[in-house]
């Protein structure tokens, strides 16, 4: 059986989309128009087109290809966009260049399959078919968290990790660069973070408590011209990279690099090998602030966006408890004990944010209380979600059920080793549902949007990323983009979107498993 033609099998599903029974041929005689405040626009297009062309095209003032800004298109949002696609040209218009960039990837996806293959693929012409399309996505914040912490993965694979996440039409990479098992993160005044905080020796095989260890070194670090090359490459196809740098837990590779952080300074502690929750978290000194500080700062450097997340999960407090240091600050700063700790070193690092004008971000669990102006991902229970609107905080949804992508895709036997505890599968992903409680509409305005996660314990490769990733990150992109779009209409769509991410060489050739 065919796959659908290219626009029937659009992901995610436009909100308004009217099929024509006619075509444009784009060709090397093909000239854009292109009106102030859409050069991004056009250059991200020709970026795409050359390959399948051969050559790029090149601008006319009376070019059949229009890319436009109108700012009086006030209905179509931030990121909305008009596409039309006739006999005689193409018009995309939108009220802010974001909008051209998201219009340019359903123009990508209008393409043939076959102009997506790698390699070489010139042809004189390719045929975009005819379409009227009016489409503004439902949530703002459309991502996915890549653990790069866990297992590096070098910046170039990053860069068509986010050309993906464009095509779909999400805008945010969130890259976690520390943790435990590794420091990925350069700062300039502290080498040590990823000369010793950037490799361990081996690596558990098999889930936490695991006795088993694979013998292989593993490390890496970015340059801070790798990242700001990344920030820029990820700018131009309308995605935000927001960093993570974990605190006060899942810190044991910086506590291995500057011991003087930890509760017990005399300990010499290594990057830790093992997988699942360390015992060691931040020390409460003075001196852990203004080290945490500079590094801030250098991350705001680098990344520019307004959003940088802090972590504050799965922080153990034994240390605290039995540390009389850490009792001697709780009781300084007016806390009711040492496991308080957690929630005073999280906001005095994210007041650090706020006063530089970020926005602080942080995992929420069994109802942490966080500073309000931290926006909160709420990964454990989908009522923490609520329970944090209430309280007046911006929400990321991030339910580990929906959108953790470590968890296996399916039960057989075929899945390669996952994150054990649930199956995460293609409908599972497709069923996320961010409407708040029927008697609490108004919290609805509290949710940002949704994001999937991928932690790497058992993923070192990209060729396995890839298997983990899609199609689920297809289904998330959809419902975050336009969740009225349906299960049935989906899978008949995404026969044809597969076709595309063959061509693009992605693996996801594993079949995923049926589900009726």
């Amino acid at each position: 059986m065919e796959p659908p033609r290219p626009e029937l099998a659009l992901v995610p599903r436009p909100t308004r989309l009217a099929v024509r029974h006619d075509r444009f041929r784009v060709d090397t005689t093909t000239r854009l128009r292109v009106t102030p405040g859409a050069e991004p626009a056009a250059a991200l297009l020709r970026t795409y087109l050359e390959p399948a062309l051969g050559r790029p095209l090149k601008h006319s003032a009376d070019g059949a290809f229009v890319l436009a800004v109108d700012d009086t298109l006030t209905g179509l949002g931030e990121e909305g966009y008009g596409l039309t696609v006739g006999p005689h040209g193409v018009l995309l218009r939108a009220a802010r260049t974001a909008g051209l960039l998201r219009g340019v990837q359903t123009i990508r996806q209008l393409l043939p399959a076959q102009a997506h293959l790698t390699g070489h693929r010139h042809r004189t012409g390719w045929d975009l078919p005819g379409v009227e399309i009016t489409d503004v996505p439902a949530h703002p914040w459309r991502g996915t968290m890549l653990d790069v912490a866990r297992h590096f993965q070098p910046v170039s694979y990053l860069h068509r990790y986010v050309d993906l996440l464009a095509l779909h039409k999400l805008n945010v990479l969130h890259l976690h660069l520390t943790d435990d098992q590794g420091w990925r993160m350069p700062v300039a005044a502290y080498p040590r973070l990823t000369e010793v905080g950037g490799h361990r020796a081996e690596s558990m095989v098999g889930p936490a408590g695991s006795t088993r260890f694979d013998g292989r070194p593993h490390g890496g670090s970015y340059t801070r011209a790798e990242l700001e090359g990344l920030v820029s490459y990820a700018a131009e196809r309308g995605v935000t990279v927001m960093p993570e740098v974990g605190v006060p837990g899942h810190v044991r590779a910086a506590l291995a690099a500057h011991p003087e952080l930890g509760n017990h300074p005399e300990r010499h502690l290594d990057v830790w090998t093992r997988w699942g929750i360390c015992e060691n978290v931040l020390g409460t000194g003075d001196h852990v602030l203004d080290f945490f500080r500079t590094v801030l700062d250098e991350v705001m450097d680098v990344f520019p966006g307004q959003y940088v997340h802090l972590g504050g999960d799965e922080c153990p407090t034994t240390e605290w408890e039995n540390s009389p240091a850490a009792a001697a600050r709780a009781a300084h700063e007016g806390l009711s004990g040492p496991r308080d700790v957690h929630g005073w070193l999280l906001g005095s690092l994210a007041d650090h944010l706020l006063r530089a004008g970020r926005r602080p971000v942080a995992w929420a669990e069994r109802d942490t209380r966080l500073p309000v102006d931290c926006t909160v991902m709420s990964w454990l229970e989908p009522g923490h979600a609520w329970r944090a609107a209430r309280r007046g905080h911006d929400v990321v949804y991030a339910d580990h059920r929906a959108t953790y992508l470590d968890y296996p895709r399916g039960t057989g036997p075929q899945e390669p080793p996952g994150q054990p505890g649930y199956v995460v599968d293609l409908r599972t992903v497709h069923g996320l549902d961010l409407t708040p409680p029927a008697a609490e509409p108004e919290l609805a305005g509290r949710v940002l949007g949704a994001q999937a996660q991928l932690w790497t314990e058992f993923v070192s490769t990209p060729e396995h990323i890839e298997y983990l990733t899609y199609p689920r990150l297809c289904a998330l992109a959809e419902r975050v983009w336009n969740p009225a779009a349906d299960w049935a209409g989906f899978r008949e769509r995404l026969a044809g979107h597969t076709a595309r991410l063959d061509a693009l060489g992605v693996a996801s050739s594993l079949p995923e498993p049926t589900r009726a």
